[in-house]
């Protein structure tokens, strides 16, 4: 299993083919116009896989916009070469590594592009409001175009965000309103969970993503804990004692996750941030113990979130979509 998106999820581009409906006679197509009404805006903590985002026509259906991150006294964004390099590089140093939010400005500059190629609406889907102020910007942003926008705050983050945007994305193809792209996606994300691994809780404490209290308390006893995002927030799951506990403990919790919904397609994609065999190994026993899951898709995690979980995170996203929706099990 490659640590890239070089086969990821090949079925969605398919079934988007087959939602997108025909040009309408003398409809305009300035570069590929749209081929539903409403418009999707994300971020970059979505994660979504390259190939998904560059295989879906070029009408301006989804924009993903990057979100900064500041190491010592540069600024990146997502997307810009060797930026997780650098950010493991400033980690092991001890040089500050901070993130942000996108501006307004930045989301106004989409809304008014989606605006131009036609759309009616557009649907922001975004990071959790607990972690990020990103569904802040957006609504801001909102309030000054002319076309109506709806902001969905996912309450979650990675590839559980990212199936939420795909949700809407499909919604949106098959020519939803903004109504129902934006309750697609927030279905979608409240069946998405989020389950990882930190070999310290160190990183997440210094971004201000979990108390100090707790930090401390890893610290001090060596625990190597389990965490999840629930209620739009992290929280601790388990306390284990070494790694390779956590490590086995968080491949036990996906398997029963995965198990307690029977008769539903589940779909998995497993996170790390430099430690791409260890995400190998997790997902090949995954498949093992769950064929009857489509292969965890393998990828780094964003620029942003790498910033705040740090060196060694295993993160495993589980969705599931009732009556086997998803054509084969992959995420919609």
């Amino acid at each position: 299993m490659p640590d890239s998106s070089a086969a990821a999820w090949p079925w969605v581009r398919a079934r988007l083919s087959g939602l997108r409906p025909a040009a309408r006679p003398g409809a305009r197509r300035p570069g590929g116009s749209p081929a539903g009404r409403t418009a999707v805006v994300t971020d970059s903590a979505a994660a979504l896989p390259a190939d998904y985002v560059s295989g879906l026509p070029r009408d301006g259906i989804l924009t993903v916009t990057p979100m900064p991150v500041m190491v010592g006294a540069e600024i990146y964004g997502e997307g810009e070469d060797d930026i997780l390099e650098t950010i493991a590089v400033a980690l092991a140093a001890g040089t500050p590594v901070k993130t942000s939010r996108p501006s307004p400005g930045q989301f106004e500059q989409a809304y008014r592009a989606a605006e131009l190629r036609g759309y009616e609406g557009i649907v922001s889907v975004h990071i959790s409001g607990g972690l990020s102020g990103t569904a802040d910007a957006a609504r801001l942003a909102a309030a000054k175009v002319g076309i109506p926008v709806d902001v969905v705050d996912t309450g979650t983050v990675g590839m559980a965000q990212g199936l939420a945007v795909q949700a809407a994305v499909e919604a949106a193809s098959a020519g939803g309103d903004r109504s129902a792209v934006a309750a697609a996606a927030a279905a979608q994300a409240a069946r998405t969970k989020v389950f990882f691994y930190v070999p310290t809780l160190e990183q997440l404490r210094r971004g201000g993503r979990i108390g100090a209290a707790a930090s401390l308390l890893g610290t001090m006893l060596a625990i190597k804990p389990i965490l999840a995002v629930d209620g739009g927030r992290i929280v601790p799951l388990e306390k284990v004692r070494s790694g390779a506990r956590a490590v086995a403990r968080l491949e036990e919790i996906v398997v029963a996750e995965a198990e307690a919904h029977p008769g539903d397609s589940v779909v998995l994609a497993v996170h790390h941030f430099g430690n791409p065999e260890e995400a190998e190994s997790l997902a090949v026993r995954l498949e093992a113990a769950l064929p009857q899951c489509p292969p965890a898709q393998i990828s780094s995690l964003p620029a942003v979130l790498a910033a705040h979980a740090g060196l060694g995170v295993l993160a495993v996203i589980v969705g599931t979509m009732p009556g086997g929706h998803g054509g084969g099990g992959g995420p919609a």
